[in-house]
């Protein structure tokens, strides 16, 4: 199973379109970590800023979202979207090994890394949004992932998002890119 993984789109429907273009029939669903519409009172305006442009590029895709709330999406984005956006967390179960593991999947602003760890078995996959910034790596027994933003980096790799696979054996693949397909970095686990 192979997931595209974006977060942090803040309503810039021109650069979700970047990534659903570079990305199509590469992936079998999509995780996205939150932040779909709204700038918030914290951020600049994305250029080219078009919630309502955004909400119809997600409701071509709404059935293939896996989606977390971000803490700028409120109740008014899920009475605009139909796919469930609401939760604080998804996980996403997979076979490593004879033992079950688990993509965690949240937007970054309620759970401390402590917290995460008491809540998931070791080996599982952490993907998070909320910072812009990236981050790939394994450390403390878990992978830790954060696609960046789509529309408001806030680090040197700029715009970002990512792929990450889970194969039938359990390996984890994932690979953070430009949101126009380009490899930045990855990690196989």
């Amino acid at each position: 199973m192979v997931y595209l993984v974006i977060s942090d789109i803040h309503g810039c429907a021109s650069n979700l379109r970047t990534v659903l273009e570079a990305f199509e029939n590469k992936y079998d669903g999509i995780i996205c970590c939150g932040d779909f519409l709204y700038h918030g009172p914290r951020n600049g305006v994305p250029a080219e800023y078009d919630p309502k442009e955004t909400m119809a590029l997600l409701e071509k895709i709404r059935g293939r979202i896996v989606g977390v709330r971000g803490n700028c999406d409120g109740e008014v984005d899920q009475m605009v979207l139909n796919f469930p956006l609401l939760s604080d967390n998804q996980t996403l179960p997979f076979m490593k090994k004879g033992e079950m593991k688990k993509i965690f999947i949240h937007h970054g602003h309620k759970y401390s890394s402590e917290e995460l760890m008491r809540l998931i078995p070791e080996g599982s996959v952490i993907v998070s949004g909320h910072t812009h910034v990236t981050v790939l790596k394994q450390a403390d027994g878990y992978i830790w992932f954060n696609p960046g933003s789509v529309s408001l980096p806030k680090c040197e790799d700029g715009k970002t998002c990512g792929l990450l696979e889970i194969t039938e054996t359990g390996t984890v693949k994932i690979e953070l890119r430009k949101i126009t397909g380009e490899i930045i970095k990855s990690l196989e686990a």
